[in-house]
Parts: structure tokens; sequence; C-alpha cells
């Protein structure tokens, strides 16, 4: 069986991480986002991963030369103009010419969900699509899924008002699909699979979910970003664990470095204090700097101390600032 994995978006939630680097390419786990979610699709016996991509896509056959991810072959399919969702799913799998079941992921969703479950699941009901829910508290921002106790989806709604929702089960971004359903897509304009064709296959009643309590998180914002990444320690993981601090990281033995993940390739000078943070590939943490709850790409200079503040690869933070709660480089700015 293959999956699209959809990876054209902007990553503008995520920026200023996003403006040098494709928001799959973002590690979690000193790994790229995607190679996460390919791996969690090959441990369910996908063969193929088709990658819908967009935006700057040559950062991902830069970092598969090959064409191979976690074993997995791959097939790009570069969208000519964004489609949103369902159109992009049609592009990627006539590009690489599905004409069976198929599985969907949102490449920015990172779960232990057991696909090979949901797959099971969507053959036993004879769906024409499947998608997979998860539980959570505010569900305003996501789309909306009432089931019956067979899994029938009642009703879709994508992002209700606040306290509108009917139900807290939202779309976990993860679907089994039938080529029959691509055929409802239309072409030549941005169609949103939430939007326009679930609530037509469920007046068919053709389109069903699985509700589960799997771990799960959308690493497309900076705070769950940040946590998706503390997660890979903290061994909340079903199937993936990370090491704190990667081999090829220089860290001086005199900083001081709690809860938090540093990447090889990244230097953290004497007397640096960090905490709960995320210090990437190329980082530079100098002497005396304090990073706590941060994320950073770029450079934080000789005593600067920052606080729920995102550092891009372009960014440096002069050295004695104080900074909480910043953007660095100010992406409104640029």
């Amino acid at each position: 069986m293959r999956a699209v994995v959809l990876v054209g978006g902007f990553g503008t939630r995520l920026r200023p991480l996003t403006l040098s680097i494709p928001k799959p390419m973002l590690p979690v786990g000193h790994r790229p986002i995607v190679e996460n979610v390919i791996r969690m699709l090959a441990a369910a016996g996908i063969d193929e991963v088709v990658l819908g991509l967009g935006f700057k896509p040559e950062p991902f056959v830069e970092a598969f030369p090959d064409g191979v991810c976690a074993g997995i072959p791959l097939h790009y399919a570069v969208e000519p103009e964004p489609l949103d969702t369902a159109g992009a799913i049609r592009f990627a799998a006539e590009h690489a010419g599905i004409n069976e079941t198929f599985v969907v992921v949102n490449g920015d969703v990172l779960t232990d969900l057991n696909i090979s479950a949901l797959i099971a699941f969507h053959k036993d009901r004879g769906a024409q699509a499947t998608m997979h829910l998860t539980p959570v508290d505010d569900p305003s921002a996501y789309g909306v899924a009432v089931i019956d106790d067979l899994g029938q989806v009642q009703r879709f709604v994508e992002k209700p008002a606040p306290g509108t929702a009917p139900s807290n089960l939202i779309n976990a971004g993860t679907y089994v699909v039938e080529p029959s359903v691509l055929r409802r897509i239309a072409t030549g304009r941005k169609v949103s699979i939430e939007r326009e064709i679930f609530p037509l296959i469920v007046d068919d009643g053709g389109l069903y979910a699985l509700a589960t309590n799997d771990y799960w998180i959308d690493a497309g914002r900076p705070e769950p970003y940040l946590q998706a990444n503390l997660d890979m320690i903290d061994a909340v993981r079903r199937s993936a664990f990370a090491p704190a601090i990667e081999a090829g990281a220089k860290v001086d033995p005199s900083a001081i470095v709690r809860h938090s993940l540093i990447s090889a390739g990244a230097l953290v000078e004497a007397g640096a204090d960090i905490k709960d943070s995320v210090i990437l590939a190329g980082a530079i943490i100098r002497q005396g700097a304090v990073v706590h709850g941060s994320i950073v790409m770029g450079e934080v200079g000789n005593g600067a101390s920052i606080t729920d503040t995102i550092v891009g690869a372009t960014g440096s933070v002069v050295p004695g600032v104080t900074l909480v709660h910043a953007l660095v480089p100010d992406p409104t700015l640029l």
C-alpha cells in the first residue's frame, strides 16, 4: 500500500524558523518531522510514500538524494500552484498513478497511531474514506466529527466557533482513502477535503472514523513544536525516543542543560544555562547566555537572556539583552 504525505504548506505559524527551511523538514527528536512520519508509515507496511510538495521542494530532494527515507522509496509530486488539501491529495495520487486504497497523512502530525489498525477498520466498514480522530479540550481550531457506535460519521464541522462544537473528537490528520474519492475532487482550483469533500462523503454514508487516545500532536505551531521535541526525551511516546544531546553537539562542560534537546552541529559555550528548550543544528549559545523555553537556530550572544523566544537561522540576539516572547528576526518586519 502507498501513502501520500502532504508537505506543501508555507509554515507561516512557525516563522522565523520556516524562513530558511520548510516546516516538515524541521527536526523533532533530531530527525525531520517528515522522517518521523515516514517511519510511522513504514511500521505499518507502507511500501512507497508520495510527498505532495509545493513550497520549497528542493530541501526535501537534497535531504533524500537517493529518493529513499527510512527505507521507503519516495515519489515527489510538486504542485504547480497551491491546491489546498483535497486538491493536493488528488494531484499527488494521480501524479504517482495511485489506483487502489491508500493512506494520507498531514506532514506536521506526529502520532503513535497504529496505522495498520486504521486500515483494517476502513476495510471492515467498507468505507469510502476513514479518518483518525483524537479528543482535545478545545476543538474549535480543528475539524470536528460526530460518529455513531459503528464509527460512521454523522456530521463533520470544520473549525466550529468556540463553544459550538458537536463533540471533542477532532480530525487528527491521518486518513485511509479509496481512489473513487479522487473523482469527487475538482481540478483547476483549490479544494478543501475538510470543507468540501468530507461533507459530501458524509451525505453518502461513506465516511467513517476511528477515535483513539494514542499520542498525537500537531507540530505546526511553536508551542506544540517545542513540546513535540521535549516529548521525545520524556518517554511519553510509545514508538519514538531521542537523546537529549545528540552526538556531534558541542556543549562546554560548565554549561547547565536541563530538560532540553541539543542537536549535532550546535555550539553551547561555557556558563550557558539552557532549560526546556530546543537548540537546533547551527545554533550558537554564547558564554553565560540564558535560554529558557525557547527554540534556537541562530545565535544568542554573551550574557543574553531569552525566554519563550524563537531565534531563526539568521537571527542574532545581541549580548546582554533580555527578551521574552520574542521572534528573532521578527517576520512582520521582513
